[in-house]
């Protein structure tokens, strides 16, 4: 055989992993969006029994002879990315009995339902069971990864390759004092932003929320809206998902959770077709995929240039709403007020949700904080940080999905993407003068375009990291994060 063959032969084993992959996340897409709630069990069985076929799969020997003997040669960089990932991988699927495997596909969909279940009625005494179910099978799994290790470091690995808990602390903490301080200025403001009021029916808002997704690049051929508890997107390359939810009180929540989430699924329609259903062909890591979704949905959809389109789309399909001027409006879009929920969050606080879950979630898998405790824990923290009491658990520790089916080292990456975002934006910034002109017309492509040519098509090429600093010409860091905060709020809350 030649190296070429070699290549060849993994590359069409991958293939098939990456298909049974999508197979897998489609039924995860569907128990969110349509299933039927008597399915649940069956469905963590189907679900279980592919993951044991895909752990198969991935820890099939034949990959490990395939890598052999492709070590020491020198691929083209595409095919050198591709045995960078496989390598991974395969390390870490081989790392993991299949049968952990197995029970830990089980564990998260029964855990999910019950999660939601819980939420609904705030009783967190009713989840707490499962999520010990599926934090001591991911502390297995952790331990299998590890290899003597930090835990949390392993999970990481997940999401942002080659990040670290130590290190999550020297990029992300450094925001909590400025942007404590920012939150303290503008709600001891004596200029107060006006609250949109009114009736704004689901129809309509779902319409507008299309017609966003189109305006953001969304490619309808290969993807679908549809409504769920807590809004995602799911799939990649040709076939693309995003979900949302509807409050006939607050369009808001509607239609910037599909920008959001058109972020998410732009990044994974824009990669290079020629990466379709190999490790490239998806985007490189959690970091840089919130970096997308939340360039789109704040940078780009929460600027004074498009909330002036976006004003006048909304008097057109639901009339007076309270608000007497596109100025006013941005301001009501980008107010800073006293809230719970992480994903409601403005600009300002939303970092501070995501702080207050990793430090949570590092002590959960550490083992000095007990499910038991965790409600407790919770709310003690959000009083330290936000300065009030939650007032009930949907509110709280049962707000987010992600404990549910086991992501612990997901949330920090949700922050490290806004630093990624402020990185980006500021050199689309100085790279696309007439952005503003675009927005104001409610034409994001300039902006989505440089994001393409910059970030998305690349997919799983380069290393995270390497990536942002790349697009963004700079090292990561918090500081145009902060600085872009500063500007803005500074003017709408007149400081």
């Amino acid at each position: 055989m030649t190296r070429h063959s070699d290549y060849t032969d993994l590359m069409g084993h991958i293939r098939t992993v990456m298909a049974l992959g999508q197979a897998s996340g489609l039924l995860g897409w569907d128990q969110e969006t349509m299933m039927p709630k008597g399915a649940a069990g069956q469905r963590s069985e189907v679900l279980a029994e592919l993951e044991g076929v895909l752990h198969g799969k991935r820890t099939d020997p034949r990959i490990g002879e395939w890598l052999a003997a492709l070590d020491g040669g020198d691929p083209d960089p595409v095919a050198a990315a591709n045995l960078r990932h496989i390598r991974r991988e395969y390390d870490r699927a081989t790392r993991t009995p299949a049968a952990l495997a197995k029970e830990i596909a089980r564990a998260r969909s029964v855990a999910q339902g019950i999660w939601a279940e819980a939420r609904a009625a705030d009783d967190f005494a009713a989840f707490a069971p499962s999520l010990q179910t599926v934090l001591d099978l991911r502390r297995q799994e952790a331990a299998c990864l590890a290899d003597g290790g930090d835990l949390y470091d392993a999970m990481l690995s997940d999401y942002e390759p080659g990040m670290t808990g130590a290190r999550l602390e020297e990029i992300l903490f450094p925001l909590r004092d400025g942007l404590v301080s920012l939150r303290d200025r503008i709600l001891g403001a004596d200029d107060q932003v006006p609250n949109i009021a009114g009736h704004f029916p689901e129809a309509q808002q779902m319409a507008l929320a299309a017609d966003l997704a189109t305006a953001f690049g969304y490619d309808w051929t290969r993807g679908r809206i549809d409504k769920a508890v807590h809004p995602f997107s799911s799939g990649s390359g040709n076939d693309a998902r995003i979900t949302t939810r509807v409050d006939e009180a607050d369009p808001f929540n509607c239609l910037y959770s599909t920008i959001h989430e058109v972020g998410h699924a732009c990044y994974e329609q824009g990669i290079s077709p020629d990466h379709l259903l190999t490790p490239l062909g998806q985007g490189v890591s959690m970091g840089v995929h919130e970096s997308q979704s939340r360039l789109y949905e704040n940078q780009l959809g929460r600027s004074e240039a498009f909330c002036g389109w976006l004003y006048d789309q909304m008097r057109v399909r639901f009339g007076d709403f309270g608000i007497d001027s596109p100025r006013e409006f941005y301001r009501a879009v980008n107010a800073v007020r006293r809230g719970y929920i992480r994903t409601e969050a403005d600009e300002v606080q939303y970092n501070l949700h995501v702080l207050l879950r990793f430090e949570l979630e590092r002590a959960l898998i550490s083992g000095s904080l007990e499910v038991a405790d965790l409600e407790e824990a919770w709310n003690s923290a959000f009083l330290r940080d936000f300065g009030y009491p939650v007032d009930r658990a949907s509110n709280g520790v049962l707000q987010d999905v992600h404990w549910s089916v086991g992501l612990f080292g997901y949330f920090p990456t949700y922050s490290l993407g806004n630093l990624y975002a402020g990185c980006l934006h500021a050199a689309l910034c100085q790279e696309t003068p007439d952005l503003d002109t675009a927005l104001a017309k409610g034409q994001p492509s300039p902006a989505t375009r440089w994001l393409h040519d910059k970030v998305q098509v690349h997919g799983g090429l380069y290393e995270p990291a390497e990536l942002i600093e790349t697009a963004a010409g700079q090292s990561i860091s918090e500081a145009p994060l902060l600085s872009y905060l500063d500007a803005k709020f500074t003017d709408l809350y007149n400081l």
